[in-house]
């Protein structure tokens, strides 16, 4: 164990966080936690200081007094989250969480981000922390997409706002595109159905988010449902369903989903010059 080193022999020593990382325990972010909570050990001497450096073939790390193991093979995997399932691998509370669905993993492996206990869809587990991280952090500008059923049949200006930014708690933010599932019953202005559902894109991952953006504009969620990361999509996976995924499709997600012409809203004007287009192509020549 070492905090530096200037002999460039040692190409075998490695960041506490990055190693943790790369043996399924936690993205680097949340190693940083454990290792200054007091949560890890190398060669049994407590360790709460961040940058230190490990060799993996020599010393011994301990979490939680755990030995933890370096990874060589790397595991993706795409889940659909149940609703009342916590994003976590284990739970104090005794709650129902992600990890009962891997009794038979052996493997260490932790979820990518988060999708609240009574949201549902899409969520990455892995032991790949540097991917992870990729993943998660803004400057990858990863789209999130998602099914979401709200109460009321909201105009189509406002729900158009989403996409020009609304200002919630933790800061301001905007949708990448909202459009409604129904195009043939949408926006009637509380005239039409009891209920409505819209697909949102997003590139923040702030905590209920979605929620929160549809409450500025009057609408409470009913359901929500995670169906993309990037272009890599949740399928046909019935909920507490699972597929492992190739190297390949892990970084689809990376590659932006891609996406139907804009609606825009519909005018008087504009139905008055389309009605007018089409008697003119109707009307027969002299």
């Amino acid at each position: 164990m070492k905090k530096k080193t200037a002999d460039k022999t040692e190409s075998k020593l490695v960041r506490l966080n990055k190693f943790l990382a790369d043996s399924g325990v936690a993205s680097r972010r949340k190693a940083d936690e454990l290792i200054k909570d007091g949560y890890v050990k190398i060669n049994n001497k407590p360790i709460s200081e961040l940058g230190v450096q490990v060799d993996p073939e020599k010393d011994i790390v301990r979490v939680k007094n755990r030995i933890i193991k370096a990874n060589i093979q790397k595991f993706y995997i795409l889940f659909n989250k149940p609703t009342q399932v916590i994003t976590s691998m284990s739970d104090p509370e005794g709650r129902k969480s992600v990890a009962d669905y891997f009794p038979q993993l052996k493997m260490r492996i932790f979820p990518v981000g988060r999708l609240d206990w009574d949201s549902e869809g899409l969520l990455l587990l892995t032991n790949d922390g540097d991917w992870a991280q990729k993943v998660i952090h803004p400057s990858s500008d990863v789209i999130k997409t998602y099914h979401v059923k709200v109460k009321g049949t909201p105009s189509l200006e406002k729900v158009k706002k989403l996409e020009s930014g609304v200002s919630i708690i933790g800061g301001r933010v905007k949708a990448h595109r909202v459009e409604p599932l129904d195009s043939k019953r949408m926006f009637k202005g509380g005239k039409g159905t009891k209920y409505q559902w819209f697909k949102i894109m997003i590139a923040e991952g702030k905590n209920r988010q979605v929620r929160k953006m549809f409450e500025k504009i009057n609408c409470d969620v009913i359901k929500l449902q995670r169906v993309a990361i990037g272009n890599l999509k949740l399928g046909k996976l019935k909920p507490g369903e699972f597929r492992v995924l190739k190297p390949s499709d892990a970084q689809r997600i990376f590659s932006p989903p891609k996406e139907p012409l804009k609606l825009k809203p519909k005018t008087a004007a504009a139905a008055s010059t389309r009605k007018k287009a089409s008697s003119a192509r109707k009307k027969p020549k002299k």
